[in-house]
Formats: C-alpha cells, sequence, structure tokens
C-alpha cells in the first residue's frame, strides 16, 4: 500500500530535477551566462557524453538472467502496436507525417522510469515492482532508445541527401547560367542505409547499450566484479546525467518565447499519448501474453510514467519537435503523480 512516506520519496527524487532545470532557465534569460550557440554546445555534450554513461552505469548493474520475460513480451507487444499504428496513420492519412510519427513514438512509448517510477512502484507494490521496472528501462536503453536514434538519423541522411540532390539540380543548366527546376527523388533506400549504419556506428549511446549488457550477461554468469577504477571511471560521468539534462532543458526553455513553447493544444496532445495511450496499448500487450493480479497492474502503471528526458536531448539534438518534448518532459512529471496514484487505486478494483 502507498503511503505518504513513498509519495514524499518520489517528490524528493523529481525536486532536484526542477532545480537544475530552473538553473538552466535562469543562466540564459535572466543572467546572461550562456549564448544560443553554447546552449547547443552543452545539449551536444549531453547527447555524446552524459547520457551514454548514464545508461552504460545502469546497465551494467543489471542481472539479465533473472528478468521477467513475460513482462518484456508483453512491453514489446505495446510498442510493436504503436509503431503499427503510427506507421499506418503517417501511410494512410492525409494529416499523418513520418515527422510526427516519430515523436508520437517518443511520447507513446518512452518513460522515465529509473527517478519516478522506481521509487513511487516500490511503494505501491514493493521491490520486486522496482526491480521490474529497473529492467524495463534497460530493455528501453538497448532496443527502443537505439530504435529512436535509428529513425531520427535516418530522417537526418534523407533531408541531407536529398538537399545535395537538389543543390547539384540547381547547378545542372546550359549556357549563361541558367537553371533546370526538377522533381529530386528524399536517395536509394541501401545508400540511406549505409549512411544511417555509419552514423550510429560511431554514436556513442549505440555502444553504451552493447558494452553494458554484454558486460552484465558475463558478469553474471561467472560472478565478475568490475575494477573500481572502472567503476569509478563510468560513475563520475553518469552521475552529470539526469542533472546536466534538465540543465540543458531549461537552457531550450529560456530561449523560447513561450514557456509552454509549443502551445496548449500540442501540450494536451502530448499529455494524452504519454498518460493514456501508452498505457492503453500495455494492458492489450500485458494480456495478450496472460499477465494478471499485481503483475498487470505494475506493467500497465508504469507505462503511465512521464516522459523520458532522453527523448527531449535527442529531439533537440535532431531538430524534431524539442518544443513538444521539453513541455511533455515539465509537465508530465508535475502531473504525473497524482495520476499515478489514480491508476494505483483504479487498477486496484481490477481482479
Amino acid at each position: 500500500m502507498i503511503g505518504w512516506a513513498d509519495i514524499y520519496n518520489v517528490v524528493a527524487a523529481m525536486v532536484p530535477l526542477y532545480v537544475a532545470l530552473g538553473l538552466g532557465y535562469g543562466s540564459v534569460r535572466w543572467w546572461r551566462i550562456f549564448t544560443p550557440e553554447q546552449c547547443e554546445a552543452i545539449n551536444r555534450m549531453v547527447a555524446y557524453f552524459s547520457f551514454p554513461f548514464f545508461t552504460l552505469e545502469f546497465t551494467l548493474h543489471t542481472d539479465p538472467y533473472a528478468m521477467n520475460y513475460r513482462v518484456i513480451g508483453a512491453d514489446a507487444i505495446s510498442k510493436l502496436i504503436i509503431v503499427l499504428v503510427l506507421a499506418a496513420w503517417a501511410k494512410c492519412s492525409s494529416k499523418g507525417s513520418y515527422c510526427w510519427s516519430i515523436t508520437s513514438y517518443s511520447l507513446c512509448t518512452l518513460t522515465n522510469s529509473l527517478v519516478v517510477g522506481a521509487p513511487l512502484l516500490n511503494g505501491m507494490y514493493g521491490q520486486w515492482a522496482q526491480d521490474l521496472v529497473v529492467q524495463l528501462s534497460v530493455v528501453q536503453a538497448i532496443v527502443w532508445l537505439t530504435l529512436l536514434l535509428f529513425v531520427l538519423e535516418l530522417r537526418k541522411a534523407r533531408i541531407q541527401e536529398a538537399m545535395v540532390a537538389a543543390i547539384s539540380s540547381d547547378h545542372d543548366g546550359s549556357g549563361g547560367g541558367a537553371r533546370i527546376v526538377s522533381v529530386v527523388h528524399r536517395p536509394a533506400f541501401w545508400s540511406l542505409m549505409k549512411i544511417v549504419w555509419l552514423k550510429l556506428a560511431v554514436n556513442p549511446n549505440s555502444y553504451a547499450s552493447i558494452v553494458g549488457i554484454t558486460w552484465a550477461f558475463v558478469a553474471n554468469r561467472w560472478h565478475l566484479e568490475m575494477p573500481s577504477i572502472m567503476e569509478g571511471s563510468v560513475l563520475i560521468m553518469s552521475r552529470a546525467g539526469t542533472g546536466l539534462a534538465m540543465f540543458s532543458m531549461g537552457l531550450f526553455m529560456a530561449t523560447q518565447e513561450k514557456i509552454i513553447a509549443c502551445g496548449p493544444r500540442l501540450t494536451a496532445f502530448g499529455m494524452a499519448l504519454r498518460f493514456a495511450a501508452g498505457p492503453a496499448a500495455m494492458a492489450i500487450g500485458a494480456i495478450a501474453v496472460g499477465l494478471r493480479g499485481d503483475l498487470l497492474r505494475v506493467a500497465i502503471i508504469q507505462a503511465a510514467i512521464p516522459q523520458s528526458i532522453t527523448s527531449f536531448i535527442f529531439a533537440r539534438e535532431y531538430g524534431l519537435h524539442a518544443e513538444v518534448l521539453s513541455t511533455a518532459v515539465i509537465f508530465g512529471m508535475l502531473v504525473s503523480l497524482p495520476l499515478l496514484v489514480a491508476y494505483y487505486f483504479a487498477l486496484s478494483f481490477m481482479s
């Protein structure tokens, strides 16, 4: 049963994040410490240094042999449902788009489970529920964030190749510098795949997940311990990850004209995807694999955890709806506590 002490633990975990956000906001809006170019550099540092070490640190300490693969399977089914729905929407609807499908995928599937979910679910159902949330966080880092990186790199490669083709077309003229306007055919599939995989190959976020889970399998199989010098090197960079991400979000907010950068309509859209569509898809996946009782309840509640901070960092780095993701993180954490407690009491009546 959740108590006031458990709620306090969640609030205590969330408040420092807002302190970091406020410092980032004030350093640009009030104190004029950073320029827009420096803000971009800070976000880049978070994306390519702090977050890979953060991912590596908590992946290293998981036990892949003790994972609940039924819950992980339910999670995979729920995300597959979301991907198929978004793909159909982008393909068949006049209002659908590839870019909004990527953003909607982030809003529906990627959660900030380590900061909010782990302490809250520990209070609701016990240590086993917290362990389950950590397991799903590891899978999210290895599979679903890697998938997000893949589609973001694919979008970026398509844009860059189309720009190169357009420039070549503009300069393909005859006599007197005349230009020929032609239709540019957004390049070949395998050419794009080569570019994307090369980009992923040099992205430290890809290596962090792979190295972390490889060590976890080896260490738990043969009961090995990481040397303290290596452990300390990873930990010192990892601890900066979440705080710097919120600081970077504060920098981004300060460069926008409004605090709610995306407006109330898109804010409501993001909240609906995060707190309704994601849990609904998870309920379908959980029932499909036969989860029952508290296991089913935990699976649904963890899908309603607030938006992943990593999704904002990647959205800003790749220039795709960063204002929507920042609003989803900021307001999602504010409204998540009463919503998650409401989920807890509502699901307690379910057999």
